[in-house]
């Protein structure tokens, strides 16, 4: 009597392709909890991470603003009580202004992400987008600083204030608007040499070390055969026994005697 089959549409308790219970078996959803977590505790300490670093630069701005105020070279004006003229017509005022925010930008973007880079080694991509979206805000903010702390816009109200012949000072403008994302260019150009020269390298893969077996070694060989008695040798051989060999003193077999 034979045992009974396993059902087809049972797999067997051994089979070594089933798969493991995805939720509700013993000790399946608690794998799955376990694998998750590391990755999920990691993905929100970078973007923890990338919102501080965001924040920080765009109140960076604030000092870009300040500086932008301080260095830029102002545009004078005079006034004749009917109209508003240049004072030195063939100035550079105006473009230094904002070759002075760029200049500025840049150094801002090239410090700030060298000590994003000093404080979070690993870096990712939410750390280039955190300096990126932070440059551009951090831009604009020191723009509307320096804008408004500057020299008033109201430049007829300010030339009949001075009076006729009088030279004063132009608002403060940033006409070249793409200077706004050299903060931004600069940090993520800086961020991403620095993780190139200095980051953490990904560990190489590790290749096996194949042994090959020698050609002569083995039973197909042609190596030392295997020890133990031939087959069909000895009285418990499976094979017949050897007839044993004529004497060489018997003399040839004569007629029988039945002929």
């Amino acid at each position: 009597m034979t045992a009974p089959l396993t059902p087809p549409h049972q797999p067997s308790p051994h089979d070594p392709w089933q798969k493991p219970p995805q939720g509700g078996g013993p000790g399946g959803s608690h794998l799955g909890t376990l694998s998750q977590s590391p990755d999920k505790a990691e993905l929100r300490g970078e973007l923890r991470r990338a919102v501080l670093v965001a924040v920080a630069v765009t109140v960076a701005g604030v000092a870009l603003g300040l500086l932008w105020l301080w260095l830029a070279p102002r545009v004078p004006l005079v006034s004749d009580n009917t109209s508003v003229f240049l004072s030195d017509s063939e100035g550079e005022e105006a473009i230094g202004a904002d070759g002075t925010f760029a200049l500025l930008a840049l150094a801002f973007g090239a410090v700030s992400a060298g000590l994003a880079f000093w404080f979070h080694r690993k870096g990712g991509i939410a750390l280039v987008v955190a300096l990126a979206v932070g440059g551009v805000l951090g831009s604009l903010l020191a723009w509307q600083l320096g804008t408004r702390l500057g020299p008033t816009d109201d430049v007829v109200a300010h030339a009949r204030e001075v009076g006729k012949g009088v030279i004063f000072d132009a608002p403060l403008e940033l006409h070249a608007k793409g200077a706004l994302l050299a903060w931004a260019l600069a940090a993520m150009a800086v961020h991403l040499g620095l993780t190139a020269l200095f980051g953490p390298r990904d560990p190489e893969p590790e290749w096996g070390v194949y042994h090959a077996v020698p050609s002569g070694s083995g039973p197909s060989g042609g190596g030392p055969a295997p020890s133990g008695p031939a087959p069909g040798s000895g009285p418990a051989g499976p094979g017949p026994a050897p007839s044993p060999s004529p004497s060489p003193e018997a003399g040839p077999p004569g007629p029988s005697a039945g002929a």
